[in-house]
């Protein structure tokens, strides 16, 4: 059975979110899997000494050009959030708790995570709105706030971020890799369909 394609993403990336449209129909396309890892795009930051794209005059402007132009040529919808970028611990330690015995609904509540930030414009570094979101997958709201709190989630997600970070040296988002194989950018997607097409080269 092929390897699944692994998918490394910040829920405040506006190409995470795109990355995240994008992938799907081209693991299904080869068969393959994908497994979702969300980390702290900042902890990456932090150790390259960067900033997000938006912060920077000129590139600030052009990614925010970007992000549109992407979004229209797939046909993904999109708004730039008024407040950007966020702090996003409850989504993501959240995702980690739900993973744990169920990916599909994890994946199905960071679709909506994504939704919620990137069209809807809601504030997903709100807890209460997070779990509500959790609730719209079928997850218990008062369990899934508790878990978001509790140390072991707290200290299982610090682990994961520094595994992926420093452990597996992915510094953006989104970051895919397959086959061990890295791609980072939601642009290098159709590279990625290529790779897996072709056999690398």
């Amino acid at each position: 059975m092929p390897l699944p394609i692994d998918f490394y993403f910040d829920f405040s990336s506006p190409y995470a979110y795109l990355g995240s449209r994008l992938i799907g129909p081209v693991a299904k396309k080869h068969g393959r899997e994908v497994r979702w890892h969300p980390f702290m795009l900042g902890v990456a930051m932090k150790g390259e000494k960067t900033f997000p794209l938006t912060q920077y005059p000129l590139k600030g402007d052009y990614s925010r050009m970007d992000f549109d132009r992407t979004a229209r040529r797939h046909n993904i919808p999109f708004n730039m959030p008024v407040d950007f970028p966020k702090v996003t611990l409850a989504a993501s330690r959240g995702f980690l708790w739900i993973a744990v015995n169920d990916q599909p609904t994890a994946i199905a509540f960071a679709q909506k995570i994504f939704q919620a930030y990137f069209v809807d414009n809601r504030d997903i570094s709100d807890p209460e709105l997070v779990a509500g979101i959790a609730e719209e997958v079928g997850i218990d709201k008062s369990a899934f706030l508790e878990a978001i709190q509790s140390p072991t989630v707290k200290e299982a997600f610090k682990a994961s971020v520094e595994e992926i970070v420093s452990g597996k040296k992915v510094f953006g988002a989104p970051y895919f890799v397959v086959d061990g194989e890295a791609f980072w950018g939601a642009d290098r997607v159709g590279q990625l369909d290529d790779w897996l097409t072709e056999g690398g080269w």
